[in-house]
């Protein structure tokens, strides 16, 4: 059960999606009834990810939403829906070459990473590897210290400075006008902590990441996307009330 603060309003929720909205087994069918129920009353539902483009937007489609998508966590940003062109906010060039010296550095690690950097242009995705920290502590000590190593769950990305998912969530707002504190945000990973900091109020769907929890506003007593079925549900019912 998940217990919202009554004194809140929000004109829009931010999900991230794996890990969130769905996993390796897929969605909860009944989350697309609900995040539809949302948007029927009211509530814009956008997807902030780590994923490209060309991955999150049959997601988008088939869920049928009107808010905008962040991608590559906050490299890329689309508002088709209000007409705006795909914007893409950082270079990715710094990051593949830190893979690549990765794969010089790190036994069997794959320096070409996940199989969608075929599409990705802002930064660098390494498949997961059994300690992360050993990826970050490899680049704290390069001439790539300046770039972040971001752990998911899913993968590791290799970033820019100031490339997370809050800058680029920041651009998509201000083309709509929103205010950050009318955003409620949903996550589970390292990754979602600076868009956490940036709205105003968010929500930890996973207990892995001690520094997430710390992050979130609330955490859900159930995981993964059985968590984010019970806030959708607990939104869906304080707005139907």
């Amino acid at each position: 059960m998940v217990e919202l603060p009554e004194d809140c309003e929000w004109d829009m929720i931010v999900l991230d999606i794996d890990g969130t909205l769905l996993d390796r087994e897929g969605v909860i069918p009944e989350m697309i009834h609900l995040v539809r129920e949302l948007e029927r009353s009211g509530m814009t539902v956008s997807l902030a990810s780590g994923r490209t483009l060309p991955n999150i937007t049959p997601i988008h489609q088939s869920l049928g939403i009107s808010g905008f998508i962040v991608g590559e966590n906050g490299g890329m940003v689309w508002d088709s829906a209000q007409g705006h062109p795909i914007k893409a906010l950082a270079d990715g060039s710094r990051p593949r070459e830190a893979a690549q010296w990765l794969g010089t550095q790190i036994e069997g690690l794959n320096p070409e990473g996940i199989e969608s950097n075929r599409w990705r242009e802002t930064e660098w995705c390494l498949t997961e590897v059994e300690d992360w920290r050993e990826v970050r502590d490899a680049i704290a000590s390069s001439e790539w210290s300046d770039i972040s190593v971001v752990p998911t769950g899913f993968a590791v990305h290799l970033t820019i400075p100031g490339h997370d998912k809050a800058s680029g969530l920041r651009v998509a707002f201000e083309q709509r006008g929103i205010d950050p504190v009318r955003v409620i945000a949903c996550g589970d990973a390292p990754n979602d902590i600076p868009m956490f900091d940036l709205v105003g109020f968010s929500v930890s769907v996973s207990e892995n990441y001690p520094e997430v929890v710390q992050a979130a506003d609330l955490v859900t007593d159930a995981h993964g996307k059985e968590g984010s079925l019970e806030l959708l549900k607990a939104l869906c019912e304080r707005i139907g009330s």
